[in-house]
């Protein structure tokens, strides 16, 4: 484990200088002149289907910043979220989460190729969210209540984001973030039938936030699916992904934290 500060930070720029090297077949590619139609779609990141209903561009938008409410489900939903990009080529970012499980996420489908972890960052927790920030799509951020961060430093990181048109993801709260995700209304199923084994796991996801996101949106998935994946509940089209006047931007989440590497 890496010791002091300067090691610490020089170990989120090396990661950063591997994953240029890696890139730049993908840079190329998103460089490239394109149509009007894929011009528009350059500025979201794109996510799973079942959660394109509550972002009010069907995915995130770069230069924003995400929150996702701790509590039960909230490291499966932050998996759900990497997944699509981390499938397209896009690199993530996972600053401050040391029990982050690697299988976890890879049965969730995320790419661990593309994804870059500093499970520790210590007092450098700004410095290297920023250098991320400089090269990365999407950067995610936990322990910063715990790292004092102050509200003049979550500024500062909103600001580089909106700069290099990367996305925030921060877990756990985050005063201003633009969209608010969380879960709520969270049971397993499958326990009991056949070996009784735990197979999927349904929550109504929320989202809000400022802006067009402010209205409030919901939707019933199944965080995991049986394939380890997000998936769509089968449910009347009026209850998903339909908006919530006066609901609250990140629902009622569960008490507790989730172990990150089952959750």
């Amino acid at each position: 484990m890496v010791g002091d500060a300067a090691s610490r930070l020089e170990l989120a720029r090396g990661l950063l200088r591997r994953m240029e090297d890696r890139s730049e077949r993908s840079d190329a590619v998103r460089s490239a002149p394109v149509g009007p139609a894929e011009d528009a779609g350059a500025d979201v990141v794109p996510v799973a289907e079942p959660l394109r209903p509550l972002l009010p561009a069907g995915g995130l938008r770069r230069g924003s910043t995400v929150s996702v409410a701790s509590g039960t489900g909230s490291t499966s939903l932050l998996f759900a979220l990497l997944t699509e990009a981390s499938a397209q080529g896009m690199w993530a970012g996972v600053v401050g989460v040391p029990g982050l499980g690697a299988v976890a996420a890879a049965e969730a489908g995320v790419r661990l190729e593309r994804l870059a972890l500093v499970p520790r960052p210590g007092g450098d927790l700004v410095a290297v969210v920023l250098a991320l920030l400089d090269g990365m799509d999407l950067v995610v951020v936990a322990g910063a209540q715990r790292a004092g961060l102050r509200g003049q430093d979550r500024q500062r990181l909103a600001a580089r984001a909106r700069q290099r048109g990367a996305v925030l993801l921060a877990l756990g709260s985050w005063p201003g973030a633009d969209v608010e995700l969380g879960c709520s209304d969270v049971r397993w199923s499958g326990a009991g039938r056949g070996a009784g084994r735990l197979c999927s796991r349904q929550a109504v996801v929320r989202s809000g936030g400022r802006g067009s996101a402010g209205a409030g949106r919901r939707a019933e998935v199944l965080l995991p699916g049986r394939s380890g994946a997000v998936a769509a509940v089968h449910a009347p089209a009026a209850v998903l992904g339909t908006p919530v006047r006066g609901a609250p931007a990140h629902g009622t989440p569960a008490r507790g934290d989730e172990r990150v590497a089952v959750g």
